[in-house]
């Protein structure tokens, strides 16, 4: 005779099991544990510096977020398009930072951590009030806290946004849960704000709506579909105690399209943040990589990058800050064999999802919060980034701990073995989030360890390059600009700085020749039409100065060092041919006004 499965009731731990005063002591014990845990695996993070890639932009070097909170930094935060994205309320929490703790890395990061326990927590909380499995939740909320590749999110300051945005998805998930046990729209309404708060936090919680009906599936099973009875899901509810208020328990049997239409005001308002996303990044110039990606390259990428996430989390080795983008090179059977396997765990899935409804939710919850960053709208140059696994692997978390847990549910020294298995598992996972954040130390122990994990890494030679020339290393920075135009030899910007650096040795024909490339490659470089100019004025050719100056002007007019070289050649050079006077005056008071008349050169150049 065929053997007789389990009921599914038997697989999900009981919410009534555990005692409820026992109950809130374990949780609350719990809750101790993973802030511990967490500490302890992110304590090295108190010894890291600012990293110059993008935390420059978002911190260090943005005046805005420097002067701290007010009326006026506040408004820009609003209003202005920055970075090539539009997320204020990332702004706002990087203003308050300085505020508080000015340009001391310390506070900052020990706020991005707080982010981090704080989210650990909701997870584990929100989990437990939806399941009642109290140890399955603490497993996907422990994992979630000390795995490596949480680490770009938690260590690099101007990825505030994802623990931010991370924050306002599970206050999402929160009030949603308290809306499904009395839906009503009073209590509707906290889940589209704390919705559009995240929304202003980061772009990517435009998937939030699709896994909240994934959540109505499993565990929250407000509908019929995949349930064999409503009973086995919702227990009969408890008796109040004297002096309690009694309250009603709704129980649901709804239709897949009215949680459909109930999920509209939110699906809108991920559309208003998608179009706002799209024309931000557009204008900043972050999606023009789509031209040069076709949509076969772009959807090899995403293939590849799909199971490639799942591996790092199995292995979580040669975790980067920077994996470039693969181009053409994947060839055929790489995306195919991607393409199998993904095919292949979706069906098995949808198989043993109508006993294991968990299997669906986690797995879709991974496809689908992946969907905006896996490349098929290509942002950047990367093929895939530590970052973006943030919130999508708790998917794949969920499948972990609810499937380990089925799977020794017959075992026979079950709770032994599991209890040492998690151990191991989070003291390896902590041991290697330790070892990763000291390569984001300082931004030179960043670079150095990408390029020793990565290859072709062109824009990270190209950093490093910079980084050097910034501390006058001139021979530093022209390998390490020579090495990312020998990976890409179309990368303007490495000719451009390659030729600065040559100038500084006097090598001003090679200096020269690097510059013209540079245009050659990109007519639009206004730095290395202002360069090219510089040059050529020392070797005597003004003519060519002067057209190269009025160039790099007339593509961005709002340079004061251009404006001011300028502005000296037309009214002081000794050939007559050369000045003009009401240019010149025009020029030199347009830099002033650039630099607030507090410069000294602009100020004696209009002199």
């Amino acid at each position: 005779m065929p053997k007789k499965s389990l009921p599914t009731k038997n697989l999900t731990v009981s919410r009534q099991s555990i005692k409820p005063g026992h109950n809130k002591q374990l949780v609350v014990l719990i809750c101790f544990l993973l802030l511990l845990i967490t500490i302890i695996a992110y304590e090295p993070l108190r010894h890291n510096d600012f990293v110059d890639y993008d935390t420059n932009d978002y911190v260090t070097n943005n005046p805005k977020v420097n002067q701290g909170l007010n009326a006026e930094s506040v408004k820009w935060a609003f209003s202005k398009y920055h970075a090539a994205n539009w997320h204020p309320l990332t702004w706002l929490s990087h203003m308050l930072d300085c505020q508080f703790f000015g340009l001391n890395p310390l506070g900052h990061h020990l706020m991005s951590l707080l982010f981090h326990l704080v989210n650990t927590l909701l997870l584990f909380l929100i989990l437990q009030r939806m399941t009642g499995a109290i140890w399955r939740s603490f497993t996907v909320a422990v994992l979630f806290a000390v795995h490596p590749l949480h680490v770009e999110s938690v260590a690099w300051v101007a990825e505030r946004k994802d623990v931010l945005s991370g924050f306002f998805w599970l206050l999402t998930m929160a009030a949603y849960l308290r809306y499904t046990r009395r839906p009503s729209i009073t209590r509707f309404l906290p889940v589209f704000i704390i919705l559009g708060l995240g929304l202003m936090a980061k772009p990517m919680l435009v998937t939030l709506p699709f896994v909240l009906l994934l959540l109505d599936y499993w565990p929250l099973e407000r509908s019929s579909l995949g349930r064999k009875s409503v009973k086995e899901h919702f227990p009969p509810p408890k008796r109040a105690k004297a002096g309690e208020k009694k309250v009603k328990f709704v129980r649901q049997d709804l239709s897949i399209g009215w949680l459909i239409l109930e999920k509209l005001p939110l699906l809108l308002l991920a559309t208003v943040s998608c179009v706002i996303t799209f024309v931000v990044q557009q204008s900043g110039g972050a999606i023009k990589t789509t031209e040069l990606y076709s949509l076969g390259i772009r959807l090899s990428n995403a293939l590849v990058s799909y199971v490639s996430y799942i591996m790092k989390m199995v292995y979580p080795g040669g975790l980067a800050v920077l994996y470039p983008h693969p181009t053409d090179k994947l060839g055929f059977w790489r995306p195919l064999v991607c393409f199998l396997i993904l095919v292949a765990a979706t069906a098995a899935i949808i198989y043993l999802a109508r006993r294991r409804r968990y299997l669906l939710v986690g797995w879709f919850w991974y496809l689908g919060t992946l969907v905006p960053v896996i490349g098929l709208v290509q942002v950047g140059i990367q093929a895939m980034a530590d970052r973006y696994t943030y919130l999508s692997l708790i998917g794949i978390f969920i499948i972990v701990a609810w499937g380990v847990a089925e799977v020794a549910a017959k075992w026979r020294y079950r709770r032994a073995i599991l209890t040492t298995a998690v151990c191991v598992l989070i003291a390896a996972l902590a041991a290697g989030t330790r070892r990763q954040l000291p390569h984001w130390r300082n931004t030179i122990s960043l670079y150095e360890h990408t390029l020793a994990v990565t290859e072709n890494n062109y824009l990270i030679h190209y950093n490093l390059g910079r980084l050097w020339a910034g501390q006058d290393q001139i021979e530093k920075a022209i390998f390490y600009f020579s090495e990312s135009i020998k990976i890409n030899p179309k990368y303007h910007k490495a000719y451009n700085n390659l030729g600065i650096m040559l100038a500084q040795k006097d090598d001003l024909p090679g200096a020269i020749e690097h510059f013209r490339e540079a245009i050659r490659i990109n007519p639009q470089n206004e730095n290395a039409h202002y360069n090219l100019g510089r040059a050529l004025y020392l070797t005597g050719d003004v003519a060519g100065a002067l057209k190269h100056y009025r160039i790099s002007l007339s593509i961005y007019e709002g340079s004061f060092e251009t404006l001011n070289d300028l502005s000296w050649i037309l009214a002081t050079h000794e050939n007559p041919q050369f000045r003009n006077g009401p240019e010149a005056l025009r020029r030199a008071q347009k830099a002033c006004e650039l630099t607030y008349y507090q410069n000294p050169v602009t100020l004696s150049t209009l002199a």
